[in-house]
């Protein structure tokens, strides 16, 4: 028995011998990395920190100037380094691929002069600046100025769910995207290719030779043979997805032969793959997924990983170098959207619109600073201070453009037509996976259902996929034949049905997608256990991957005790895209049961009540009761009574009416006034553009929650003054 222990502590000793520090076994340093790719975006979104900061702070705390988990050698010889370089060039081409030449065509003048103010305004401030008040040499000075010139459409997706992309600010703003990153990898191109920093006439002699044979390699060869391949293997989505994998690898190679860096041939094949390869279409989908899930996370944690923490803390000078780099990157960018502005005779919110767009630095900063950083030509304060201005930049241009949209939604939608949902649109999806419970929520939908519509319901049960799930679909008819029944005697035509997906959330969102419905019933259940507090609740995570409207729904009474409707709202709730769509349901509940509505909201919110009321001919008697946020509500719950429906309008996270302990108010709602029956409306958002999915969790989050945080301090100060004085 006392060898058998011997032998067990012997072997768990080797076991742990293998965690030393830094790890040296491959596979389990590859086992870590995956690790902290998959948690890192989780645990850093409860402290509002975006996923491509997070992961630089993962690398900043694995690295060899951090715990020590990745050893230097690993860092500079091994895997790490190959998954770091192929992420660099994925970023690159996925810049490429992603770029939308029918809007460049589209505003090209404007376009072009705004590329060539936001190229040139930051290089020529820039360069005196790196070279006279931090001292570099001029090429260094050229690299890091090139680095102010190019910037990052981060905050694309917050003008995509506000619903305004195809303003003209936007696509000047994208327009000039394309121009001055192209004339900053011209930039990088011609310092790769030269010899430790020096340019004389045969190095660009030599530069413009091989370049001619790349180019003519890559926009005429490869095009061809791309499009003979695509045409002969359509059908072969596998062998498509390896085809643009060994285009992009074989660009960056020819790249390297030509004496420039790999990062402009993954940039070129990006830009000739552009029109083989639909934005929308399973292969696109496959290329952004495998950038997302893995080559990409890889390169942002090793740009951590460079990061020397020791530098920052000791030396004063690494934080005046990170803000000046700053300050001088987002001014030049506000000064080059301010000219186009006077040029244009634009309004102030475009500007602010197109100066939020174009001030975020990431991608092509990131390869700026890395090409620089290993070629020597930089220093470590240097790609120090670049990290902290990319935090900075991306939160300032989210923050901006987020205001700037609203701005502009707001007078976009002064004159706009009130319509209802269209006939067509109307279709009601209920997640339910048996009658028994559900009874109330079934007959809700049929309260704020047109009866003219043909097919306006359907009931979802959705199964775990699992071994059993066969048996489990089998046995969901009887439920099917349940609902069906149920609903025959309102004399309501349904349609019911039972999938099978790894989650309720996944197979609510896929199937309301296939169905076309615009508006998802669900009952609400608030039990959350510690796991969903970690990655979020049922609520949350239906919220994430449903862009329908959805309506939590919690009923204890019965409709006929309800004696009016109470309908709270956020601030600019009248701006949401499909605002109309809960207004109707809301309306009809009115009609169907003649209830008066109480409205607590702002002015403009409750005249889109009365505007809309008017125009669909329903007769609710409306009262408004003026607020300025949601949360006034909250001290007025307990004395709601049973006989109220209460209704609150929420928004998703980045949209336009989204307030202020928006996260916190549903609990707070359910524990204020736990008899209360309510609905909890998310209306639908859009969903941001695919091309710039790489960037949808950048965000001005965490500048707000810092906003938030200050906010709920002065409320909780005055407080206690108010309670001081009475």
């Amino acid at each position: 028995m006392n060898g058998l222990f011997a032998q067990f502590s012997k072997e768990f000793q080797n076991l742990i011998g293998e965690f030393k520090l830094p790890l040296e076994n491959p596979i389990l340093t590859f086992s870590i990395l995956l690790l902290i790719i998959l948690f890192s975006p989780i645990l850093l979104r409860k402290v509002k920190i975006p996923a491509l900061i997070g992961l630089i702070i993962s690398g900043v705390i694995i690295g060899p100037n951090g715990f020590q988990l990745i050893s230097k050698a690993n860092m500079e010889t091994g895997f790490v380094n190959m998954f770091s370089k192929i992420g660099l060039l994925y970023i690159m081409f996925m810049a490429g691929l992603e770029l939308d030449m029918q809007d460049f065509k589209r505003y090209r003048n404007k376009s072009l002069v705004f590329g060539a103010l936001t190229f040139f305004i930051p290089l020529l401030l820039g360069y005196p600046t790196c070279r006279y008040i931090l001292g570099l040499n001029e090429i260094a000075s050229l690299l890091t100025a090139s680095m102010f010139a190019t910037h990052t459409l981060v905050a694309y997706p917050i003008v995509s769910k506000f619903g305004i992309s195809k303003m003209e600010a936007v696509a000047i703003a994208v327009g000039g995207t394309i121009l001055t990153d192209t004339a900053v990898l011209i930039i990088l191109a011609v310092i790769s290719g030269s010899d430790n920093g020096v340019i004389n006439t045969s190095i660009l002699v030599h530069l413009a030779i091989t370049l001619s044979i790349f180019s003519l390699i890559m926009f005429w060869g490869v095009p061809k043979i791309s499009r003979w391949f695509f045409r002969k293997l359509e059908s072969e989505k596998s062998s498509q997805f390896i085809y643009v994998l060994s285009i992009l690898f074989f660009s960056a190679f020819l790249a390297e032969v030509a004496g420039i860096e790999g990062i402009i041939g993954a940039f070129v094949a990006g830009l000739v793959m552009n029109r083989l390869i639909p934005h929308s279409s399973t292969l696109m989908n496959r290329v952004e997924f495998m950038g997302n899930a893995l080559f990409i996370p890889f390169f942002l944690i090793t740009i951590g990983m460079v990061v020397d923490l020791n530098a920052l803390a000791k030396e004063p000078w690494a934080w005046a170098i990170a803000g000046i780099l700053s300050t001088f990157a987002i001014f030049s960018k506000f000064l080059a959207a301010l000219i186009t502005q006077l040029i244009f005779k634009l309004k102030a919110p475009e500007r602010q619109l197109i100066f939020g767009l174009s001030t975020a630095h990431a991608a092509a900063t990131l390869a700026v600073i890395n090409v620089g950083y290993t070629m020597g030509i930089l220093d470590i304060e240097i790609v120090n201070g670049t990290v902290i201005l990319i935090l900075i930049t991306s939160m300032t241009a989210s923050f901006v453009t987020e205001n700037a949209g609203k701005k502009l939604l707001i007078a976009q939608t002064k004159n706009e037509p009130l319509e209802g949902p269209s006939m067509r649109s109307q279709h009601v999806l209920v997640a339910a996976n048996e009658l028994k419970g559900n009874e109330q929520l079934l007959d809700f939908s049929v309260l704020i259902t047109d009866k003219t519509v043909m097919n306006p319901i359907s009931v979802v049960s959705v199964l775990e996929n699992d071994e059993e799930a066969e048996m489990r679909i089998r046995r969901s008819r009887k439920h099917i034949d349940d609902f069906i029944t149920h609903y025959n005697s309102g004399e309501i035509n349904v349609h019911a049905m039972a999938t099978i997906d790894h989650n309720l959330s996944s197979g609510i969102s896929r199937v309301s997608k296939e169905l076309v419905a615009d508006i998802v019933l669900i009952n609400d259940n608030s039990k959350i256990n510690f796991l969903k507090r970690l990655i979020g609740d049922d609520r949350e995570h239906l919220l994430n991957v449903c862009e329908k409207t959805v309506f939590f729904c919690h009923f204890n009474h019965s409709f006929s005790s309800y004696r009016k409707i109470s309908v709270v709202c956020p601030v600019y709730a009248e701006l949401e895209q499909d605002c109309n769509q809960w207004l109707e349901r809301v309306m009809r509940i009115s009609k169907e049961l003649n209830l008066d509505i109480d409205v607590y909201s702002t002015r403009e919110t409750f005249e889109k009540f009365k505007a809309y009321r008017t125009y669909r001919k329903f007769s609710a008697d409306l009262t408004h009761f003026p607020i300025e946020s949601p949360e006034e509500i909250v001290e007025k719950l307990p004395s709601f009574g049973e006989n109220q429906l209460f209704v609150s309008v929420f928004a998703r996270s980045g949209s336009v009416s989204a307030f202020t302990g928006m996260e916190s108010l549903p609990q707070r709602i359910e524990k204020e006034n736990s008899k209360l029956d309510y609905i909890f409306v998310y209306p639908s958002q859009s969903s941001a553009d695919l091309s710039y999915a790489a960037y949808d969790d950048m965000s001005g989050s965490p500048l707000a929650a810092g906003v938030e945080t200050i906010q709920r301090l002065s409320k909780e100060v005055g407080g206690m003054f108010k309670k001081a004085e009475e």
